[in-house]
């Protein structure tokens, strides 16, 4: 008799059940080789995971201070604009 089931595979078109695994799969491969011995990006890859919304709002963050800092930069440029020239002493 025939069966049916639900697999979820990653970029490699490796076979995993859960999709945390093939995902973990994916990360470690983005990685690549960290640390001596066994690498250790796979557990790194399955914590960002766990850590996802935190990672998230951490970038959000960094989006919002990048662009803070852009806001900034602008806003003097147009203020330098409008400053005249001091003459140079003799």
């Amino acid at each position: 008799m025939a069966n049916s089931g639900l697999g979820f595979f990653d970029k490699r078109g490796e076979y995993f059940p859960t999709p945390e695994e093939a995902s973990v799969s994916d990360l470690s491969s983005l990685l690549g080789r960290i640390g001596e011995g066994d690498s250790l990006a796979p557990g790194i890859a399955a914590m960002l995971l766990e850590k996802r919304a935190e990672i998230e709002r951490i970038f959000v963050d960094h989006d919002d201070m990048t662009r803070q800092v852009l806001e900034a930069v602008v806003a003097t440029q147009d203020k330098a604009d409008n400053v005249a020239a001091l003459p140079r002493r003799k």
